[in-house]
């Protein structure tokens, strides 16, 4: 597979989509933080001295998804068409958090939905850090993409 972020010369650059065919594109990304059961018990209870983590959080991820291309030098800046930020949990330890992204373009908004739930994680860490600061942010991953050249990925699949 050929790298194609980088020129003749080996240097970074952006990729050249003026060619592609505009396709909808949708990516869901979701990532885990993993805390002490009381400060999950605090933030799904609204007990967080700082406000509601939750839609804090849900915000911080909208805010990235629209800004991906500020901050991944590579990221063509894109026109999204829809962001939606979910969260649930195992009941103890772990908040989930998941984010799809929409847009119909002539790239893919894998990043977008990947900072997104990034963000929002973020977000939960600095809302509660000062109850607890060794929470874990992680695994971030991908979990599906459709549209584009490459076609659809599911993780599951």
């Amino acid at each position: 597979m050929d790298l194609t972020h980088f020129n003749e010369q080996g240097r970074a650059k952006m990729v050249d989509v003026s060619e592609k065919d505009v396709t909808s594109r949708t990516a869901v990304a979701r990532t885990t933080v993993t805390m002490a059961p009381e400060t999950l018990a605090r933030i799904k209870e609204g007990r967080i001295g700082k406000g509601d983590v939750l839609a804090v959080a849900s915000v911080a991820g909208v805010m990235a998804a629209k800004k991906t291309s500020d901050i991944i030098p590579m990221c063509h800046p894109l026109p999204l068409t829809g962001i939606d930020i979910h969260f649930s949990d195992n009941g103890n330890d772990e908040l989930y958090i998941e984010g799809t992204v929409k847009t119909t373009g002539k790239t893919g908004v894998e990043m977008e939905a990947l900072t997104a739930v990034s963000a929002a994680a973020l977000t939960v860490y600095d809302m509660c850090k000062a109850l607890q600061k060794d929470m874990v942010i992680g695994p971030t991953r991908l979990e599906s993409k459709t549209g584009g050249k490459s076609g659809d990925y599911s993780r599951e699949a």
